[in-house]
């Protein structure tokens, strides 16, 4: 079976940092995986412009900037601008592996690997992503895979211990990443733009590969 790339991505919070736009286009994305907190009506229209199948999951910040009137409630999606998403977690299925994508703020503690293990025994799944951090992660453990995209805007997370400093504003590393699955290999395409000592500012591209069955250390 012909691969397909699936795009991860997830706490976007800045639409106007959307700063990978121009290395992604139509055509070449199958399926989009979109961890929570999108926020923005443009940036779902571009991500529903840019691949057919677009996947999202409820993130703590997806909710209606509304009253709570019965009226405002009935007209919630309407003023959203983009469908707000519900499922707080999701199963896909690429060549022979269960990929299962949650948000992450029902991960307690958040980001805790021995806690991302039970949901992915929960779930069933043989690669789990999730987000809440906003900062890249993958790792294997006990024969599962775990990947956290970050943000694919820089943003910064209301957990992150840095929150309220002076290094705040410099955000974090923004990054997305791209899975590619042939049968029970999966080859995960890391982006980051990352900045030099002057200031420039490059994207790097990082390549990690795993194996369902192989154990993890």
């Amino acid at each position: 079976m012909a691969s397909r790339l699936c795009l991860v991505l997830g706490d976007l919070f800045i639409p106007d940092r959307a700063i990978f736009k121009k290395l992604l286009s139509p055509g070449k994305i199958g399926q989009i995986l979109c961890l929570g907190n999108l926020t923005s009506p443009s940036v779902y229209n571009f991500l529903r412009q840019l691949a057919p199948d677009l996947q999202l999951v409820k993130g703590d910040f997806d909710i209606p900037l509304t009253t709570s009137t019965p009226a405002a409630e009935a007209g919630a999606a309407a003023s959203a601008g983009f469908p707000i998403p519900t499922a707080l977690s999701k199963v896909v299925t690429h060549g022979s592996l269960r990929i299962g994508f949650t948000h992450g703020d029902s991960i307690i503690p958040p980001g805790d690997p021995d806690a991302l293990l039970i949901a992915a025994r929960q779930m069933d799944v043989d690669v789990l992503c999730w987000g809440g951090t906003c900062k890249f992660e993958a790792y294997e453990m006990e024969g599962k895979f775990f990947i956290n995209p970050g943000s694919a805007t820089g943003a910064v997370s209301w957990i992150d211990e840095g929150l309220g400093d002076d290094e705040e504003e410099e955000g974090n590393v923004p990054s997305f990443v791209l899975m590619d699955v042939q049968g029970d290999v999966l080859v995960l395409y890391v982006y980051q733009l990352k900045r030099d000592k002057e200031g420039n500012e490059n994207v790097g591209v990082e390549k990690v590969s795993f194996r369902k069955g192989t154990p993890g250390t």
